[in-house]
């Protein structure tokens, strides 16, 4: 319909709605709408007997943060308190940054139902599930998320539902669905028989071509993501043959990162095999995940690039431990990559710090159960990384990669107020980042001393 032809009914509702909105205003502006001034909030003091500076790369001995609403407005060494001030004595606690997931999958969890599920279950079945994963992802320490993948764009709602305050959570940056090709990791019809195979194209981010990989990243700013992740390479979990083969060309690579970079968009590209990963950081990917077939090549393109590696370790290992405990834990085909993935994934992350790659944390959680997301810790050092380089990747490193390291990553003046906090120190033990036992995000404590806190939604 050409703009200003509104139908009667139309022109009818603007009307009536004018008339509304008016009514409002003019009963606003009166003095029975008067309100008193917002009463600035009771400012908060965290006394942390030792904070990890995830800058520096070092631990600070006694600190006090002051917290006033959702922001850090001071950092003072020693223990200090300011007047009127809430105190939080976190006596015996190493207090460190909220911790950053950059690759989780929050709308979805595996179990030996899974395959059946998905075509049982409802979207909002999922839905009303990933609000207890999202709970028990921000019980842990994790404060903030990337979510890289999702079937309908229901962590968009659920993102916006935690921002409103109806429910607990992480703050979650998500992608939406995955971007892939026909047959591809991100094709749903993977496995199932022809007549159950969906015919998809870009609307559902399946691309065939470079006109398709734009429309799809149209697609996704339309829908109000926050990044953008594609598959270059067959992945572990779908029914298809290949873990490692290439699924996208570089033209349609190139054309997807190009399209994400130029609506502002970060680029995380799920690729398992050397040629996919190159592809990917040749066109300007911001970070690689698993990239468990990566090679000398691409740790030099990495470097020279400046592209992230996001392992999700534990996830390989996972994946590979339940195979060999089980012959019947996947289906055949998921099976067999599952036994391949975990020991190179772990000679590779190794390869790779040795060779001077970056990384940010993440940790693929959703394949294995939400909540546990602090496992790729005791594997990062395993392979060779300094405890609290590891802490790093998981604070600093992962804001600085999702560009909010403005906003999060460490704890300073100006920031949000996102500090957990764990019973001794973890640079020398580090499976204490499993005990996270104080977590305050945005200046709300939601766990102390271990025990959850009642939550109270703020939403009208």
């Amino acid at each position: 319909m050409a703009v200003g032809r509104l139908s009667t009914a139309r022109r009818r509702a603007a009307r009536s709605f004018a008339l509304l909105a008016g009514c409002a205003l003019v009963s606003l502006s009166g003095p029975v709408a008067a309100q008193a001034p917002d009463v600035p909030p009771k400012p908060v003091v965290l006394h942390c007997p030792a904070l990890l500076d995830s800058v520096a790369g070092k631990m600070l001995g006694a600190t006090s943060v002051v917290i006033q609403g959702e922001r850090v407005v001071e950092v003072v060494p020693g223990t200090v308190t300011r007047p009127d001030a809430d105190v939080v004595d976190l006596a015996g606690e190493t207090c460190l940054p909220g911790l950053i997931d950059a690759h989780v999958h929050i709308s979805s969890e595996f179990s030996p139902t899974v395959y059946s599920d998905m075509l049982h279950f409802n979207l909002a079945d999922w839905v009303v599930r990933s609000t207890v994963w999202a709970k028990r992802t921000l019980l842990g320490g994790f404060t903030t998320v990337r979510n890289l993948g999702d079937s309908h764009y229901e962590t968009v709602a659920l993102r916006d539902q935690i921002n409103k305050g109806w429910v607990p959570g992480p703050r979650i940056l998500t992608a939406g669905p995955a971007i892939g090709s026909t047959g591809g990791h991100a094709d749903d019809g993977d496995g199932l028989r022809m007549d159950l195979q969906p015919d998809v194209g870009a609307h559902d981010s399946i691309i065939n071509g470079t006109a398709d990989a734009w429309k799809a990243v149209r697609e996704h700013y339309k829908q109000n993501v926050d990044t953008i992740k594609i598959m270059t390479t067959g992945g572990v979990l779908d029914l298809s043959g290949s873990v490692d083969n290439s699924q996208l060309t570089e033209e349609e690579t190139k054309a997807l990162v190009t399209a994400a970079h130029e609506y502002g968009y970060i680029v995380g590209v799920h690729a398992h095999g050397a040629e996919g990963i190159r592809r990917a950081v040749v066109a300007g990917a911001d970070s690689i995940e698993h990239g468990t077939f990566m090679d000398a090549q691409d740790m030099k393109l990495m470097k020279e690039h400046g592209t992230y590696y996001v392992p999700t370790l534990y996830t390989g290992t996972y994946v590979t431990e339940k195979a060999k405990g089980n012959p019947h834990a996947y289906p055949p085909a998921v099976q067999a990559k599952a036994l391949l993935v975990g020991p190179q994934l772990m000679k590779t992350v190794g390869d790779a710090y040795k060779a001077g790659v970056k990384f940010a944390y993440g940790t693929d959680a959703g394949v294995y159960p939400h909540g546990e997301n602090w496992k790729d810790f005791p594997l990062l050092v395993q392979v060779g990384m300094p405890a609290i380089y590891t802490l790093q990747m998981a604070t600093i490193n992962a804001a600085t990669l999702l560009k909010k390291d403005k906003d999060i990553g460490s704890v300073a003046a100006g920031k949000y107020a996102d500090i957990v906090a764990v019973p001794g120190d973890p640079t020398k033990d580090i499976t204490l980042m499993g005990k996270v036992d104080f977590v305050m995000k945005g200046g709300v404590v939601f766990k102390k001393g271990g025990a959850e806190q009642v939550f109270t939604s703020t939403a009208h």
